[in-house]
């Protein structure tokens, strides 16, 4: 990876010396199954006599021609680059390479399915990967047109940014050597494009299934729409409900930008093995295809699709229609996505309670990226695109987001969007850095953003509101408060006071006529906290509540905590909050003091088994058995947690059979069973679920459950090699063999964990979502003892794993292989073991150093939330 880095510092003096025009690039996809032909013309000015250099990661390179000059390879190209000296005014360049296709998710990614051995391909080239498949001036400042000529097997369909040029024209003797069925060759040409950055360009190419609508822009244009899967997930492609969100994102974000869709056509295409959720290629979105539902899924699975759709469709104009000028303003990119998408989904579609979700899910996120030692003010500082490859995280996206729900809760959210609209009529096709954002914004709702952008956009930390008061009791009973203040706590690392726009809101236990209760809000007081204290003086002289929730609304972002009175309310009657947001606020003050050791995690397992039957929003109820898993995994004490973790997996099972008929919580419970199931009965429930000798009225046995409860057995030592491959058989799908290698992985032997571990670490052959299956099922065991031998040899390969294999996949072996679970393991000390390896490699890359400084910290925080739990009576 080193010789494929790229620094600020020589992205901007690039910048200063260069400004391109276009591209052409030609590519050839018939040439075989490992490499494809690339050709790249490049025209751009330049300071005349300048050098520079373009970017490149191939092979082989055949020919570089400047201004009609030949180049020798040999002596121009070398660690990714090809130099280039005495630049002309104007200047054509051209490049014919031999490209190599990736199993890595990155760069032109080949997959063959096995279900019908067709060959299919897409392109990643976020963050800097187009230059696996053509040369280019890797840098997002850098925007030119691109025209796009592609060959491929006849056959296939090619789709790119923009739309073909008539009909594909055939090859004469054209032949396919890529695999797949051989029905000659032919050239797609396509529509060049407007200015935009080479990261957002795109080729997907192969015998997608591709099923085609329409839309009508706010200026009048038909916008066409098109749903692409493969071939053999076809009838699970289930377009109608995947337009009916991207038509409401469509009108949402052109009244609420005020600038019509920015691109020709929009294109949906779900890909196999794609790293990510989403990729915002413009007008060419690709996605995970695990979002083709082949097998029931939870509603929040659903809900998670229908944002993602609406994140990426923010991104035509929040990233693609205008682009940060480095990548320190990724943020300009992922938090306003973030943030629309989440506002779309409130406000134009059926997910009205998007801002629960965000709360949950989002926010949670970014609180635990924030409390890392690796934390970073929004607007980061990316020296170098190895710094960027690990900064796509909760902060830039999630806790980006939160900070602009609470500036739209300070400006005004239509003085907000106003800025928005002045920010893209000024900068449309542009790049622009946080100031051009700020000016917009600063002028429509006539505040001073400075000293805000200060303090929430370039320091780092999150910070901890308590309330404190008094009261003060009548003859009567009744408990008046006389006193009222919200403490805003600061971590040492990053002391820095934040003002909060945020509610109070009070609540009081009511019982109905059948003697049922409910939490029903009788106070709410919106203020200003600024400060280590800030007095409420709105509160002095109410009646006290039941329950006080700082934070009511969810408008700041800070980690809050509740009263003792409030906190014994909310445990008793956490279920009785009529709305999800207030219960959700309650969830995540309760999750958060359990992570800083400052509550038991027995504690927080108890509350979780005990209302997680009665929440009603399926995301919330995800995030709470997550929380529970980590709970058991990492935060109660070991000399409790098999008891604790026995007894979960019975509440589990008892509250599925409770559950309504075939409900959303029915599945989700079902499926957090089969997670946990160790012990002989609860194994024997599980195979009875599998063999349908034990049924549960409205669960369906599908595919996917079908893999989650042989997987359970097998990790339970109940199923092995004969059971998978039988499974395997019955399944022969490319989401079946991901299944297969995380299940062998999982069987409890050590010959099973060595072989996992050689495929992993000792062989670079997996492709990206084998690897990640296969790391997920290693560490899957009831009996940690099959992880020790791993813990010394994870540290020796460390340096080899980084420095030969690609970003993303040493990323996945990286945080994927470190072991977290062997923390309060007195046969291991991964705290002391994980500083001995920093020690001695003081001078290894930042972003390696970075994955070991934050998986370290999840081991130091689960020592302490052990250590509570330990002190629990």
């Amino acid at each position: 990876m080193p010789a494929e880095n790229l620094t600020r510092d020589e992205a901007r003096a690039r910048a200063d010396v260069v400004s391109v025009d276009s591209y052409e690039i030609d590519l050839d996809l018939t040439t075989g199954p490992t490499t494809f032909a690339s050709r790249s013309t490049i025209r751009f000015t330049a300071t005349p006599g300048a050098s520079t250099f373009v970017d490149l990661i191939a092979p082989t390179v055949h020919e570089v021609v400047l201004n009609g000059s030949p180049l020798d390879p040999a002596e121009v190209f070398a660690d990714s680059r090809i130099h280039l000296e005495d630049l002309a005014a104007e200047n054509e360049l051209v490049v014919v390479a031999d490209a190599a296709y990736m199993t890595t998710g990155e760069g032109l990614h080949r997959f063959v399915d096995p279900v019908d051995d067709e060959v299919y391909l897409y392109s990643q080239f976020e963050v800097a990967d187009s230059r696996r498949v053509f040369a280019v001036f890797e840098q997002p400042d850098l925007k030119a047109t691109f025209t796009f000529r592609v060959t491929a097997p006849a056959h296939w369909t090619v789709v790119s940014n923009y739309p073909a040029v008539g009909e594909p024209v055939p090859v004469e003797g054209g032949h396919n050597r890529n695999g797949g069925r051989d029905h000659g060759t032919a050239t797609w040409t396509f529509e060049t494009t407007p200015r935009i950055s080479s990261y957002i360009t795109a080729v997907i190419a192969g015998p997608y299934h591709a099923e085609h609508s329409e839309l009508t822009s706010s200026d009048g244009r038909t916008v066409p729409l098109g749903v692409y899967c493969r071939s053999s997930l076809a009838q699970h492609l289930d377009t109608d409900n995947i337009l009916d969100v991207t038509r409401a994102g469509f009108a949402f974000y052109e009244e609420a930008f005020g600038v019509p869709y920015p691109f020709a056509k929009y294109d949906q295409l779900f890909v196999p093995e794609f790293n990510a959720g989403a990729m915002e290629n413009a007008g060419a979105v690709t996605f995970l295809e695990s979002y083709v539902f082949r097998s029931k899924v939870p509603e929040a699975t659903v809900e998670r699709r229908a944002v993602t759709i609406l994140h990426e469709l923010a991104h035509m104009w929040f990233g693609d229609l205008v682009t940060m000028r480095w990548w320190d303003d990724l943020w300009l990119n992922e938090s306003f996505a973030e943030y629309a998408s989440t506002l779309a989904a409130a406000e134009a579609t059926r997910w009205t309670s998007a801002w629960t979700t965000f709360s949950s899910l989002e926010k949670n996120w970014a609180y635990r990226q924030d409390q890392l030692p690796s934390t970073h003010p929004i607007v980061a500082d990316m020296r170098d695109l190895e710094d960027v490859e690990v900064n796509f995280d909760g902060i830039t996206y999630a806790k980006g987001a939160s900070v602009l729900k609470q500036l739209v809760a300070w400006v005004g959210q239509e003085q907000f969007l106003a800025g928005v609209r002045a920010y893209f009529a000024k900068h449309s096709w542009g790049n622009t850095e946080l100031r051009d954002l700020l000016t917009e914004l600063e002028t429509t709702s006539g505040r001073d953003l400075s000293g805000w952008s200060t303090l929430w956009l370039e320091q780092s930390g999150v910070t901890l509101l308590r309330p404190e008061l008094t009261t003060e009791v009548a003859a009567d009973g009744t408990e008046t408060i006389t006193s009222f203040a919200v403490l805003q706590e600061v971590p040492a690392e990053h002391p820095v006071q934040r003002p909060h726009r945020l509610a109070i809101g009070g609540y009081d236990v009511v019982a109905d006529e059948a003697g049922a209760t409910r939490l029903e809000r009788t106070v709410h007081v919106v203020l200003d906290v600024d400060g280590a204290r800030t007095e409420v003086p709105e509160l002095v002289g109410v009646r006290r509540p039941d329950l006080l929730l700082v934070n009511d609304d969810d408008l700041a972002y800070a980690k809050v905590r509740l009263d003792e009175h409030s906190l014994a309310t909310a445990t008793e009657h956490l279920s009785g909050f009529t709305d999800s947001l207030p219960r959700t606020l309650v969830w995540t003050a309760a999750w958060d003091a359990t992570r800083d050791g400052e509550a038991p995690a027995r504690d927080f397992v108890d509350l979780v088994l005990r209302n997680v039957a009665h929440e009603t929003d399926s995301t919330v109820v995800q995030v709470l058995l997550r929380q529970l898993s980590t709970s058991l995994d990492l935060y109660v004490a070991p000399e409790h947690r098999q008891a604790t973790d026995v007894a979960a997996a019975d509440r589990l099972l008892e509250l599925a059979e409770q559950a309504a008929a075939g409900s959303d919580t029915q599945l989700q419970l079902v499926k957090a069973f089969a997670g946990r199931a160790q012990a002989a009965a609860q194994l024997d429930a599980v195979a009875g679920l599998l063999d349908g000798s034990r049924t549960l009225e409205g669960l369906s046995i599908d595919t996917d459950l079908r893999w989650e409860l042989l997987t359970s057995l097998v990790t339970g030592g109940r199923a092995g090699e004969a059971e998978i491959a039988a499974q395997l058989k019955a399944d022969a799908t490319a989401t079946g063999q991901r299944a297969a290698a995380a299940a062998r992985a999982a069987v409890p032997t050590p010959e099973a964990k060595a072989a996992a571990w050689a495929a992993l670490v000792e062989s670079d052959e997996l492709p990206n979502a084998v690897q990640t299956a296969t790391i997920n099922g290693f560490g899957r065991v009831h009996n940690l003892g099959l992880l020790m031998p791993y813990v010394e040899p994870y540290f020796a390969a460390l340096e080899g794993v980084w420095e030969s294999r690609t970003s993303e996949m040493a990323q996945n072996l990286v945080l994927g292989l470190y072991p977290t679970d062997l923390a309060g393991d007195d046969r291991v000390d991964v705290l002391a073991l994980t500083d001995a390896w920093l020690e001695a490699h003081p001078d290894a890359p930042a972003a390696l150093r970075r994955l070991l400084v934050e998986s370290r910290d999840g081991v130091r925080r689960a020592l302490a939330a052990q250590e509570a739990d330990r002190a629990k009576a």
